[in-house]
């Protein structure tokens, strides 16, 4: 079989990998001409806000020398939003909470608050939450290594290291000391960076304890996604994990023909993402799902495969158990999609489980990027973690 034949097959089934799977689409997506389809994606890239939200840049570096960027909104820079939930009456839950983040000692000690991005995307996932609290915390937002705006992972390029989930863990650590040298932190993860605030428990149980007044983990796992069928047969499963190392080494060696085979079914690619990354396709804001769909787009393939191993072998269930250790003071959200495929559910229970103090939320009819599917649901519930970062023995609201 050709090289570009193999690449051109490969570019099909790393455009489901991107998304981590494997390969249906609704049919009557197909039946839509395709330069109409395309006309309707270069609207919405030209009108979408977005991921248009922007801090002041920084640079940190890795311990292989790779510049990781992160951008920075300071509490009084952007002008006060609404509160981070619905202000209701006082006597309300919200309308309480509402009341608590204005204390007086509330405003004092205000963590600073860190956003880690998921597999293939990039820190503009978390718009709305940016949106929300602008003019109310102190927000950190960055990029994961060879994702958005960092620089591609260097002992990757040099083929010294494999990508890992303990690697960012560490990455996470550089931008902390040098986004947030001092001070409460509170740290929100989605999927990988829910993983990567996992390994950086592990490894730096101390910090967490002295400086951590927070976590948030939102459609992630602790393990066990080699298991994982993505709804879909798990034979079928079974069939794409075989192929996967003999396509991982064709995108290694010849990138640029997958890139052209993802191209080429652009189509096929967009359906799947979609299927596998919201709970109602058909309802979600064709905006937002472009948006999403962008950042997805702008993970060149090989960076894919470069990462995909590392989650087969994540295991961080001893980061849970550091967790729990500090559970009397260390306020614990524990969120995701009833209908999640890539992280399911049963992973984010299986978390709480081992964190009995922390706050479960199944968000209904909901997939893996509930963020951007319920906002409104999950600032809610970051702002009652937030509040508990700075009463911790306040109850949840």
């Amino acid at each position: 079989m050709s090289w570009a034949r193999r690449a051109g097959i490969a570019g099909v089934a790393l455009g489901a990998v991107a998304t981590t799977v494997a390969t249906t689409v609704a049919i009557e997506r197909l039946s839509v001409q395709r330069n109409l389809r395309r006309q309707a994606r270069l609207e919405l890239d030209a009108t979408g806000p977005f991921g248009t939200l922007r801090g002041t840049p920084g640079t940190a570096f890795a311990e292989d020398g790779t510049e990781l960027y992160y951008e920075i909104d300071e509490r009084d820079e952007h002008p006060a939003l609404e509160p981070p939930a619905t202000v209701a009456e006082p006597a309300s839950p919200r309308g309480r909470l509402a009341k608590l983040l204005r204390r007086p000692e509330a405003v004092r000690r205000r963590p600073t608050v860190v956003f880690s991005h998921g597999y293939c995307l990039a820190q503009d996932v978390w718009h709305f939450q940016r949106a929300a609290l602008r003019g109310h915390y102190r927000a950190v937002y960055w990029d994961q290594r060879s994702h958005g705006r960092s620089e591609r992972g260097r002992s990757q390029v040099e083929r010294v290291e494999d990508v890992s989930i303990d690697q960012l863990g560490r990455d996470l650590k550089a931008v902390l000391d040098a986004a947030v040298p001092e001070g409460p932190v509170v740290l929100v993860g989605h999927s990988m960076g829910g993983m990567t605030v996992m390994a950086f428990a592990e490894q730096y149980p101390e910090y967490v304890a002295e400086r951590v007044t927070g976590i948030a983990l939102v459609g992630t796992s602790a393990g066990g996604l080699s298991d994982v069928t993505y709804g879909f047969p798990a034979p079928v499963i079974g069939l794409v994990r075989k192929a996967m190392p003999g396509m991982l080494r064709v995108i290694g060696a010849r990138p640029e023909l997958v890139e052209r085979g993802r191209r080429a079914v652009g189509d096929l690619y967009s359906g799947v993402f979609r299927r596998l990354s919201f709970g109602e396709p058909r309802s979600i804001d064709p905006a937002v799902a472009r948006f999403a769909e962008r950042l997805i787009e702008a993970v060149p393939m090989d960076v894919v495969a470069e990462f995909y191993p590392a989650f087969h072998v994540h295991d961080k269930m001893a980061a849970l158990g550091v967790l729990r250790g500090l559970e009397n003071d260390l306020p614990v959200l524990v969120l995701a999609g009833e209908r999640d495929e890539m992280t399911p559910a049963a992973h984010s229970e299986r978390i709480a489980e081992e964190l009995p103090a922390a706050e479960l939320l199944l968000v209904p009819e909901t997939g893996h990027l509930v963020l951007l599917e319920a906002p409104l649901v999950v600032n809610d519930a970051l702002a009652r973690l937030l509040a508990r970062s700075i009463h911790p023995h306040e109850p949840a609201v």
